[in-house]
């Protein structure tokens, strides 16, 4: 792997290294008890850490994602765990694969990333494309409140030997959106620091909303809960999970 795509790699795992992969890996694995089939389709699979947990749990499983470097470190990962990955360079709104699936994922706020709603709604209209009938869409979201009051015009930072990062978020001119500036200094092998900026943007929508946009794609919503725990408020609640079942043909 090449020091570039090392760096990626460490920059993203490292933000995401407390990231609650274990609770999608049983989210996953407790709504497809019942699922007949394990083709699994992981959209926004950036370095591959689900993608490679959900091949070791069982499932046929192909990612997906928009950036070709974060493509590049998940195939490495998949290597050195000993996993055959099928990658694709894709834009989640507008798939183009030659096959359907029995479960299609797209967790950790993957569908935030997408910049309006009909982008949204395209994406709802891919997925089921590539689902066979009765397939699952499990995905998760930032709820309105995740993005309101605890995001918008807030700062995070952490520092740490190795890294430090300061993470800076403006509210967005579209309801319920969000943009974020973060700046990562990365120490060397001489002992300085290596500054890196990356910029993002995020937007949700209330349940209802989401709610309506899988209906019209032919889907029917079978549960909504928040922060992995079914006795969660949903309008207190920083992240919604979705599990929803195509009906349509």
């Amino acid at each position: 792997m090449s020091e570039a795509y090392q760096q990626l790699a460490f920059l993203y795992d490292h933000l995401m290294s407390e990231a609650p992969y274990d609770k999608w890996a049983t989210f996953l694995k407790e709504h497809t008890v019942t699922q007949a089939g394990k083709h699994l389709l992981d959209m926004g699979c950036g370095t591959g850490t689900l993608s490679v947990a959900f091949k070791k749990m069982g499932f046929n499983v192909a990612g997906v994602d928009l950036s070709e470097d974060m493509l590049t470190v998940a195939q490495n990962k998949a290597i050195e765990q000993g996993v055959n990955l099928p990658l694709y360079q894709q834009n989640i709104k507008q798939l183009d694969l030659p096959e359907r699936f029995d479960v299609i994922t797209a967790f950790c706020d993957t569908v935030n990333y997408l910049e309006g709603l009909e982008a949204v709604k395209d994406c709802f209209q891919s997925v089921s494309h590539h689902l066979k009938k009765e397939g699952l869409f499990l995905f998760d979201v930032h709820s309105v409140r995740k993005i309101d009051d605890i995001f918008a015009n807030n700062t995070f930072s952490s520092i740490e030997e190795e890294v430090a990062y300061i993470w800076e978020c403006f509210q967005g001119e579209a309801a319920h959106s969000v943009y974020h500036e973060l700046s990562f200094f990365v120490k060397e092998a001489n002992g300085l620091y290596q500054r890196y900026d990356e910029s993002h943007y995020q937007r949700t929508y209330p349940l209802d909303v989401y709610i309506q946009e899988l209906e019209k794609a032919g889907f029917k919503v079978h549960s909504i809960i928040g922060d992995f725990d079914p006795d969660s408020p949903l309008d207190q609640a920083e992240r919604w999970l979705f599990s929803a079942k195509k009906v349509n043909a």
